[in-house]
């Protein structure tokens, strides 16, 4: 990470870097290489700050099984709590008592649902943690497991149930609002994309919903559907599919590109299920 820091320092010169990290990632081992820059040039890069946010619908959970949710709880600069809107009053509480027992001295914070917070909060904390390499550091490999799923070109055929039908008819379990609002229609002459080219919509959204957020953490990539390239990100039973440009995409990469991340001994066989019913390979 250093290289790539000290590339973006020479080539852009920017007044501020964001390290958006894993959600599994503990940041002591990227703080430190930031420390280090931070000597060797000469306070010219400089940790800034490090902020934790806080799925308050899953963090209970996430919590109990993972030693990084405690770590990053509790070595951080600010706590934003996320997805509150989400939660009872109650819940809320409960959660924040909890807070404060693993990091009772560092500012929390709500976002206001998609807005976030106002930026100028993040900025100019001036950081004191990871001053010394002797601060506390767990390896979080060791809890967490990946998988990659693949569909190239040309896929294998297809045999799930996607139809034409109205939503009466409709059996098919969709568990986001985020992708409710495209209409029930799978023609695939509509699209200008064969058959043999895509996933159906409703078996990607048959597939995602029998995911365990319990297990699953995040299932994230790329697939293609009769409506055109997607950016998946599924968190904990939520997920969006964001459409983006047809040129951005080589189709000859793949119509599906998933990564899975869950806890470890459970992924593997999550993913291999995943994958069959996508009709994709697990790699």
């Amino acid at each position: 990470m250093k290289t790539a820091l000290l590339e973006i320092r020479d080539k852009f010169r920017p007044d501020r870097i964001i390290v958006e990290c894993s959600g599994s990632a503990f940041p002591a081992t990227l703080a430190f290489q930031i420390r280090e820059l931070e000597r060797e040039t000469e306070n010219d890069l400089k940790l800034d700050a490090i902020i934790t946010v806080i799925d308050a619908e899953n963090f209970a959970g996430y919590e109990d099984t993972s030693p990084t949710a405690r770590m990053q709880a509790s070595y951080t600069d600010m706590i934003l709590i996320n997805k509150s809107e989400h939660v009872s009053e109650r819940a809320l509480d409960i959660l924040i008592d909890h807070l404060n027992t693993l990091n009772d001295l560092t500012p929390k914070i709500k976002c206001d649902g998609r807005n976030g917070v106002e930026p100028a909060l993040l900025f100019g904390l001036d950081s004191k943690l990871f001053l010394e390499d002797d601060q506390t550091d767990v390896d979080h490999h060791d809890e967490v497991e990946t998988a990659t799923i693949y569909r190239g070109n040309p896929p294998i055929p297809q045999h799930g149930h996607a139809h034409e039908h109205d939503d009466s008819d409709c059996h098919c379990s969709h568990s986001t609002d985020s992708y409710a609002s495209h209409p029930h229609a799978h023609p695939a002459e509509s699209s200008g994309i064969s058959t043999a080219e895509f996933i159906g919509e409703i078996i990607l959204l048959n597939a995602l919903s029998s995911l365990s957020k319990e297990t699953i953490w995040r299932v994230k990539g790329f697939v293609i559907t009769e409506k055109g390239h997607f950016i998946l990100n599924w968190a904990f039973g939520r997920f969006d599919l964001t459409l983006f440009d047809d040129s951005e995409q080589n189709e000859s990469e793949g119509v599906v590109k998933l990564t899975v991340m869950g806890e470890r001994g459970e992924v593997r066989r999550t993913a291999r299920k995943l994958a069959e019913a996508l009709q994709a390979k697990l790699r």
